[in-house]
């Protein structure tokens, strides 16, 4: 009897079922994040829809007790994979003082956590780097058997920081992944009038390392490329980077109106490849996802996202005493 995709991969049916969970649960904080700010209740969301097969399927890929995690501001996904829970995400979204991020200080999807090993992003894009390849650098020193994964846009690659990063990781060999979201636009701009290679992969060769292109709205195809990158950096023979292909499925934020510069059409297209049908499908062909399953998968979330609202609504605030905390030294 031959072997499915995921246990050619190594990976036994929970742990697909649980990656379909992840998912799954991505998608339904976002939305409801949707609903919270349509409704006057948050101020502003950042998507990650269309992108948590990326997201996750790199993530499952990697030592969650371990390795670091350097996401940018779409990485729902990848936040919840490495530990951070829905309430969590929720206090940041209504910005009070129990959010682990930063309090309440910072605009949502700015994630950071240390005990999960979640290391902050800032506004201005692809800052988060060269702190990755930081990160690879120390584990070097160290003789630590990490591995840093490091996410960003496909108009992040073309900031200097990008380029930087990646040269010294690829002169030094650092056990740095650099994954590029490739979700066809940078706020308005499509990925064509971005970059005038084929592939965003292609620039690897000029920093030394291998470049792969893979379909990111295939978890199965994610978590290989980058378990291959992974064991490459862990036995010392440096960095990798990955393009995993997406479609941004919403607007850039609550406040952009995609509809100005992007069809319709377009977007529906790119709604029946969403990884949420197509990974549920594979998972109800193997038999995994069985309709009693999906049933209770269904009610659990909606009882986690009702919960993780419900109490970031009711926490406070941080108080107005607070206000020069982690600015001013004492």
């Amino acid at each position: 009897m031959s072997k499915n995709r995921h246990e050619k991969l190594g990976l036994s049916d929970e742990q697909v079922l649980d990656m379909y969970r992840t998912m799954l649960l991505a998608r339904k904080i976002d939305e409801r994040m949707w609903l919270l700010n349509r409704s006057g209740k948050i101020p502003f969301v950042i998507s990650c829809q269309g992108q948590e097969a990326a997201q996750v399927g790199a993530s499952y890929a990697l030592n969650l007790e371990e390795d670091y995690a350097l996401p940018y501001y779409r990485d729902m996904g990848v936040v919840l994979s490495f530990g951070m829970t829905p309430r969590e995400l929720m206090l940041s979204a209504f910005a009070k003082a129990e959010d682990p991020n930063s309090g309440g200080r910072q605009m949502p999807g700015h994630f950071g956590q240390k005990k999960n090993r979640i290391v902050t992003g800032s506004s201005p894009v692809t800052t988060q780097v060269p702190h990755a390849v930081g990160i690879g650098l120390a584990a070097k020193m160290e003789n630590k058997n990490i591995v840093s994964l490091v996410t960003f846009g496909e108009g992040s690659s073309n900031q200097g920081d990008f380029h930087e990063g990646a040269n010294f990781a690829g002169v030094h060999k650092l056990p740095v992944i650099f994954m590029v979201e490739n979700n066809k636009y940078a706020i308005s701009v499509p990925v064509e009038k971005q970059i005038a290679c084929e592939k965003v992969s292609d620039r690897a060769i000029g920093y030394g390392m291998p470049g792969e292109t893979v379909d990111g709205n295939d978890p199965l195809a994610v978590f290989e490329a980058v378990k291959k990158a992974a064991d490459r950096g862990r036995n010392g023979d440096g960095p990798s980077l990955i393009e995993a292909v997406s479609y941004r499925l919403t607007p850039h934020s609550s406040d952009d109106d995609d509809r100005t510069y992007r069809e319709k059409d377009e977007v529906d297209e790119a709604k029946k490849k969403d990884s949420l049908i197509t990974f549920g499908n594979y998972l109800r062909e193997t038999g995994i996802l069985t309709t009693e399953r999906e049933k209770d998968l269904e009610q659990e979330l909606k009882d986690i996202i009702n919960d993780a609202t419900d109490y970031a609504e009711e926490a406070p605030y941080a108080s107005p005493e607070s206000l020069m905390d982690f600015v001013y030294e004492e």
